[in-house]
């Protein structure tokens, strides 16, 4: 049985993949490592790859993991790419995340999560029922600081322009994250928007089973 490696989200963890049904596959979660000091995305990347035991794997990721799946397989040779809730390329990311990035907003301030902002950052993830809150208020829990910091300032920094000539794009058309009239997805989730992993589950796998046939 072939194997997929996931990249979960920001923080996230393998719980972020749980509810997919893919048919004929074993999903294998790589996890977020603890950054170095002053580490680069392709740094970052490189380590991450040597989690991966087989030639020409197939990447899926999810949002931050969906850049990081790029990064990697620019390193290593990929059969293919599928992103979920992500962006391609710099040209993709929203246009106050790049001025953000290019005014070091970031720099001026902690990447902690306050309690007072979840229902703003939940409104932006597209969470809404208890177990989804529940769930990503665990990620912020467990996430440390310093990944937190620095896979942040990596994110809105991202200039990749490369392209993999296997890549598939999954999105919602109601990302508030990454909004689809800055992306162009191969596939779209109606109504879907960033955690539709999860609350969508089942038409996001039958998106994924249709690209893996």
């Amino acid at each position: 049985m072939k194997t997929i490696y996931c990249i979960s989200g920001l923080g996230a963890d393998e719980r972020a993949f749980s509810r997919l049904q893919i048919h004929g596959y074993k999903l294998q979660y790589l996890p977020w490592l603890q950054p170095l000091k002053n580490e680069t995305i392709e740094h970052y990347a490189k380590r991450m790859s040597e989690g991966i035991t087989e030639e020409n794997p197939i990447l899926m990721g999810l949002s931050f993991g969906g850049m990081m799946s790029i990064e990697i397989s620019k390193l290593i040779g990929v059969d293919k790419i599928i992103i979920i809730s992500s962006i391609k390329s710099s040209a993709e990311l929203p246009s106050w995340m790049r001025r953000s990035g290019k005014l070091r907003i970031n720099k001026f301030f902690s990447m902690r999560s306050y309690r007072m902002l979840e229902p703003i950052q939940n409104r932006f993830l597209g969470v809404s029922t208890a177990d989804e809150i529940a769930m990503v208020r665990n990620y912020r829990q467990k996430a440390h600081i310093v990944y937190t910091n620095w896979a942040v300032n990596e994110a809105i920094n991202w200039r990749n322009k490369w392209q993999h000539p296997s890549i598939f794009h999954i999105h919602g058309d109601k990302d508030k994250l990454f909004p689809i009239k800055n992306v162009f997805p191969t596939h779209v989730v109606k109504g879907g928007g960033h955690f539709m992993i999860m609350n969508k589950a089942d038409e996001v796998s039958i998106h994924i089973n249709s690209i893996l046939q």
